[in-house]
């Protein structure tokens, strides 16, 4: 298994509870398709402000995951996330640690 990082971006507007729950059903897609999250970090990230706006939002709330996971694992990740409105941005890439 290959070790990813992936940094995501939701929308500044969500509720601590509703911001939690777009963040586990996020994680889920993962695990359901055999990835093993190693660690989430959201505390020294948190919200920001965005360098540009997207899809009109000034700020975000950043996300940053770090999983382990076959490569065929984030193909169903990548396209229900992409349909999300939930999330501004995201981006996966190979962990180099």
């Amino acid at each position: 298994m290959k070790k990813y990082e992936l940094m995501y971006i939701l929308k500044a507007d969500l509720d601590e509870t509703a911001r939690k729950e777009v963040m586990d059903k996020l994680h889920e897609l993962l695990t359901k398709n055999g990835a093993k999250i190693n660690d989430v970090n959201e505390k020294d990230w948190g919200l920001r402000d965005l360098a540009y706006p997207i899809k009109d939002e000034t700020k975000g709330y950043y996300v940053v995951v770090k999983f382990e996971a076959e490569p065929n694992a984030t193909s169903e990740f990548d396209r229900k996330t992409k349909i999300n409105n939930n999330v501004l941005r995201f981006l996966i890439t190979v962990d180099q640690e």
